[in-house]
């Protein structure tokens, strides 16, 4: 093999590479998106006191954790009794979603962020109240679902 081939060989070989990894990078960001936007609906539907946005893009196996729950719930229909008692109840003026991150990592996305949710009292103030969240999604059957659910206050919260 001459020396001419071994480096067309090569700069197809080096092209190949950043070609696939360009669009892989392309593929991580446009999900990262769409699970960012799956989880503002969510987020949105929560605060006008509608949990069944979360339940509808939650696996029937999903498991879920907050400050209230003294213990795991377990699968979606837990899930939907344990959100019943929330219906209508949440009234969220507005959130801030700060610093979301998804990792990617085959047919499992990691998507962590902070929240902030602002509240109007009775007395016409605003309340705030800050969250730490993990949601864990996973490709079921050709769609992303959460498959776990970790909701957090910081310490200063507590």
């Amino acid at each position: 093999m001459s020396i001419q081939y071994i480096h067309i060989f090569l700069f197809v070989l080096l092209f190949g590479t950043v070609f696939t990894l360009s669009c892989l990078e392309k593929r991580d960001t446009n999900l990262a998106q769409m699970i960012i936007s799956m989880e503002r609906a969510a987020l949105d539907r929560w605060g006008k006191g509608d949990p069944w946005g979360y339940t509808a893009i939650s696996a029937e196996g999903v498991t879920y954790f907050d400050t209230s729950t003294e213990r795991r719930v377990d699968g979606l229909d837990a899930l939907k009794k344990y959100y019943k008692t929330f219906e209508g109840k949440i009234r969220i003026d507005r959130y801030e979603m700060i610093d979301p991150k998804v990792q990617v990592h085959g047919n499992t996305a990691v998507l962590t962020f902070n929240l902030i949710d602002y509240e109007t009292q009775e007395d016409g103030s605003l309340s705030k109240t800050l969250w730490s969240s993990t949601e864990v999604y996973s490709r079921i059957e050709g769609e992303w679902k959460i498959v776990h659910t970790h909701w957090s206050k910081p310490n200063s919260e507590q």
